[in-house]
């Protein structure tokens, strides 16, 4: 009976289905990459509108333009500077002869000249719909460089909705080759040196990136139901990528090591597939659960990046326990196919060599574990400090790509000739009838009204060269006193009022998320190790992580700290989607390591070790996988920290830096120490517990388990 009882969790049943019907697992799970891949390339990707990706009064406003018909163009600002008043003039006029002929362009104005008529503004706007107008605008930009190569004498900056798109397409599109051309080549060489053999090293990759490809095709299917983001792709690529070959990696590295200590092929597997397998599905329910929390945003964006995170998810995950252990059944010894003689030795003595090093950190750590614990607690809340005076806001285009960037450098010029003229506010008048007396009172104190008598619309244009402090007197002074008792709605909308409205609603939104994910960690945990001690020991852990990235990012980003050493700037504060998507990602992911680390802490315990060995026994055997698991998720996050785009740069660095901390001073330094002082705590169930259901199944008995190596499969 000892035998059977690792078959009886979940994982177990699944891997043994998977090494007896291997050409189904296989077959299908190809079959369903190229379908799903297939499907989702040819219905395309459906991006968010302005309103769907906004908040409160802007969201609104821009809702009711949209349902009116009245969505504004895209528009451009293109500035003409001259060393003395007036010299702008024939360059001017050649600009705006040159921008007419393309025939691209509509509602172009007459040169504004500045107070000191050194420069002037020429504005228009772009033909057609604002969100394809990216994909239009390249004979306008051709057109301005042909003026400005012209006259050499004037400096000519161009700034707008349609030229901004366009940069960060085309950046876009180029940082996400690279990242997927630098990452994946770190990984494989980080697996070859983990395993010594090509073909172990291949097998997690090449099931990672398979996943990704499947899951990039679900989620162009889904979004014609939810509109994405235009970065949700590279978030997914992201996750996906490095969760993938982590959860590959533990099941590799658990069955290469039962192998290696004189199982037979089958028995491997199957002790592979009721432990590292089990961890693997607890993690990624524990991932896709945490995510699903971004629903109680109210923010279609964090939507967007749950569903995306959540699809790539259980696909990596779904690869890992069905088609790897397929795959492992059929290759056998295979596995270690395209040995690399230095790295295979290394490899081979892997396990020897990690043991040694973790029980030279180790010891001391469980010899003086209340030391150990304050002084990691230290650390991370230092590295949390910062965090305390962390700003957010929604970073224009100007900010995202850095300011020597020619879109940067042309905004801050624009800016500073003409304050409020790249982001003007944008007032929204709907009224019953916008013809009537009292509002057309109201309407005439304001200058740039534009009526559209049919729809019962106004549009007012204001200038905001205070930022937010012009915002507030607009919303709360101006707009009131000129608008009540009209019977007027007034909503405010524009880059200023937008950002505004994200980062209010934000601060609303992070309290239920955080709720729920910590209610369901804790559950998860529960279910999974039946120990409230221990699930709230994941969760103190998770808090100090995150707080611990918060800080490096506030202090790298925000203030600039060691910046230049990553090719970045501090912009003086975070892209603020950024602390919510942190929160939530960094609470899945670092369920990875914790989950595995636990288990076989767990799976040593009943095995008959005491509490102390028991932590010992589990650190030093996970310290491997970890290790690898760990450094591929760095280098890939890593990978995108080195990206153009601001946003990417800050989520890239601040997961790199956490699971680093994540997987050595957490899980080697502060879940040792505190599981040690804890002692039989960890491991008390509590009568009324005991009842709940539970996520492990039976332990396998490995003692029961160990029989000679007897066949090559």
């Amino acid at each position: 009976m000892k035998r059977n009882r690792a078959r009886h969790n979940l994982a177990a049943r699944i891997g043994v289905w998977s090494t007896h019907h291997r050409k189904t697992a296989v077959l299908g799970w190809l079959l369903f990459v190229v379908l799903a891949a297939g499907i989702g390339g040819a219905t395309g990707m459906v991006e968010m509108s302005d309103a769907e990706n906004g908040a409160g009064d802007s969201a609104r406003a821009e809702q009711i333009l949209q349902d009116a018909g009245l969505a504004k163009p895209a528009g451009e600002l293109v500035m003409v500077s001259a060393p003395a008043a007036g010299e702008w003039e024939a360059a001017a006029a050649a600009l705006a002869d040159a921008v007419r002929d393309t025939g691209a362009v509509r509602d172009l104005a007459a040169p504004l000249p500045s107070e000191d008529g050194k420069d002037a503004l020429v504005t228009f706007a772009m033909r057609g719909d604002a969100r394809t107008a990216p994909d239009r605008v390249q004979p306008v930009l051709d057109a301005v460089a042909a003026v400005a190569k012209a006259h050499p004498d004037v400096e000519i900056h161009q700034f707008g909705e349609a030229s901004a798109g366009k940069w960060l397409g085309d950046l876009l599109a180029d940082d996400f080759r690279r990242a997927e051309f630098t990452a994946v080549p770190l990984a494989l060489g980080i697996l070859l040196v983990a395993f010594g053999a090509v073909v172990a090293a291949l097998l997690p990759v090449g099931l990672a990136l398979t996943a990704c490809l499947a899951a990039f095709g679900l989620l162009s299917l889904a979004s014609h139901q939810l509109h994405l983001f235009q970065t949700t792709y590279s978030v997914m690529f992201l996750m996906g990528f490095a969760v993938g070959v982590d959860y590959c990696l533990f099941y590799l590295r658990r069955e290469r090591d039962e192998r290696a200590a004189g199982r037979d092929a089958e028995t491997a597997l199957r002790i592979a597939a009721a432990t590292s397998g089990r961890a693997v599905l607890v993690s990624g329910l524990t991932v896709m659960v945490a995510m699903g929390g971004m629903f109680l945003s109210g923010l279609l964006l964090f939507k967007g990046f749950a569903l995306a995170t959540i699809i790539v998810v259980f696909i990596a995950m779904l690869g890992s326990v069905t088609v790897l252990p397929a795959l492992l059944s059929w290759l056998g010894d295979r596995v270690d196919a395209g040995r690399i003689p230095f790295l295979n030795r290394r490899a081979r003595q892997g396990g020897h060599i990690s043991g040694r090093i973790v029980a030279r950190v180790l010891g001391p750590v469980l010899a003086r574990p209340r030391l150990f614990a304050v002084a990691a607690t230290v650390l991370l809340l230092g590295l949390a400090a910062p965090a305390l005076g962390m700003k957010t806001e929604t970073l224009g285009l100007e900010k995202q790509f850095g300011s020597g960037s020619q879109l940067s450098v042309a905004h801050r010029t624009i800016t500073e000739s003409f304050p409020g003229g790249p982001a003007p506010a944008l007032v929204v008048v709907r009224a019953p009838d916008i013809t009537a007396p009292d509002i057309g009172k109201a309407l005439a104190g304001f200058d740039n009204v534009t009526v559209h008598r049919d729809r019962n619309i106004a549009e007012i244009e204001v200038p905001l060269p205070g930022g937010t402090t012009g915002l507030t007197e607009l919303r709360e002074q101006r707009l009131p006193a000129a608008f009540d008792g009209t019977g007027a709605e007034t909503y405010v909308t524009g880059e200023t009022a937008s950002s505004v409205d994200f980062n209010d609603q934000l601060r609303r939104g992070i309290v239920p998320v955080f709720a729920f994910i910590t209610a369901v960690t804790f559950l998860l945990m529960l279910f999974c190790f039946r120990s409230y001690v221990i699930a709230i020991t994941s969760i103190v852990l998770n808090l100090l992580s995150v707080a611990a990235a918060y800080g490096v990012m506030t202090a790298v980003f925000q203030h600039g700290w060691g910046a230049s050493l990553i090719g970045s700037e501090g912009v003086g504060a975070i892209e603020a989607w950024m602390p919510l998507f942190v929160l939530v990602v960094l609470f899945g992911l670092s369920m990875d390591y914790h989950v595995f680390v636990v288990s076989r802490i767990r799976e040593a315990r009943g095995a008959g070790q005491d509490n102390r060995a028991a932590i010992e026994t589990g650190i030093r055997r996970t310290a491997g996988a970890v290790t690898g698991a760990a450094a591929i998720m760095v280098a890939v996050f890593a990978v995108f920290g080195t990206l153009s785009m601001q946003d990417m740069q800050q989520m890239g660095v601040g997961l790199a830096v956490t699971v680093l901390l994540d997987a050595t001073v957490v899980r080697m330094v502060l879940l040792p120490s505190v599981m040690l002082l804890l002692g039989e705590r960890n491991w008390r169930t509590p009568r009324g517990l005991s009842r709940l259901p539970s996520l492990e199944g039976d332990e396998p008995d490995l003692r029961a388990e160990a029989t000679p190596v007897t066949a090559k499969v």
